[in-house]
């Protein structure tokens, strides 16, 4: 069972090339928690695999919520590991994940993770990628991932296969809780009522539902708690009518989608 949370589309595509190789159920993380599903029942030869995102060199608070209430009826130590996707390095996020699987008697046997595409336009993270730099990377992560499967397969323990950073603990204790209290938030969203074309389209790309249209159209964010600031509203809005404060403003939009597989 390949639990997974994306947000513009680069840890899905992993987790369903993931799904694909081993022939493992897909479960998409944030519509189990707006749906309040938490129980889930184990094959006993099924592996477990938990496949996200790094925000701010931290698993998504949503995928910490998500395993704290995790239950996992006929779990007797399956093959359980953890896939990240990333725009340079993890940093201590495995250690967070495992201690809140070490919560749910759940050992974490092995962690991987691929470098995709930049996503984030916060401060020391402004680099979205060109599309030729995107698909680049989205290469070298297919390439890396054809190396990384047999190890999956085969059920290997004690596999390590991540770029931990040269400072792990600053950057995911320091800088991840800065990360976390001043940055996930949907504050700080806005739209340009000129530009926004009322097309609904960031309303249907929110992972976790926490944008509804007004009558005319207009997105209006939620304040529901669920915000990753994922930013998947703003690179897919066709109309480039969204912004985060003034972090955006006039910058690249990037979001995974087959266009990037066929150019390959």
């Amino acid at each position: 069972m390949i639990f997974c949370f994306t947000g513009t589309g680069n840890t899905g595509f992993i987790a369903q090339r993931l799904a694909q190789a081993t022939g493992e159920r897909l479960v998409w993380i944030a519509k189990a928690i707006v749906n309040g599903v938490f129980q889930y029942r184990l094959d006993k030869e099924e592996r477990i695999a938990f496949c996200f995102p790094i925000h701010g060199w931290r698993p998504p608070f949503v995928v910490r919520d998500f395993v704290e209430s995790l239950k996992l009826d006929g779990y007797v130590g399956q093959y359980c590991y953890a896939f990240a996707t990333c725009g340079d390095d993890v940093g201590l996020a495995f250690d967070y994940l495992e201690e809140d699987l070490n919560g749910i008697c759940v050992r974490l046997d092995s962690a991987f993770s691929v470098i995709m595409p930049e996503t984030y336009n916060f401060p020391f993270i402004d680099q979205i990628d060109t599309p030729e730099s995107a698909r680049s990377k989205v290469a070298a992560a297919c390439a890396r991932l054809d190396s990384i499967l047999p190890d999956i397969i085969e059920r290997r323990r004690g596999v390590r296969k991540f770029n931990k950073s040269r400072w792990p603990r600053i950057n995911s204790r320091l800088l991840g809780s800065f990360f976390l209290k001043h940055w996930v938030t949907d504050s700080k969203f806005t739209v340009a009522p000129d530009a926004c074309i009322h097309c609904g389209k960031c309303a249907s790309v929110c992972p976790v539902g926490n944008i509804k249209c007004d009558p005319l159209g207009s997105p209006v964010w939620q304040n529901n708690g669920l915000c990753t600031t994922c930013f998947s509203c703003y690179h897919h809005c066709p109309a480039h009518a969204i912004d985060f404060g003034g972090r955006t403003r006039g910058k690249r939009q990037y979001f995974f989608n087959n266009d990037l597989l066929n150019d390959l």
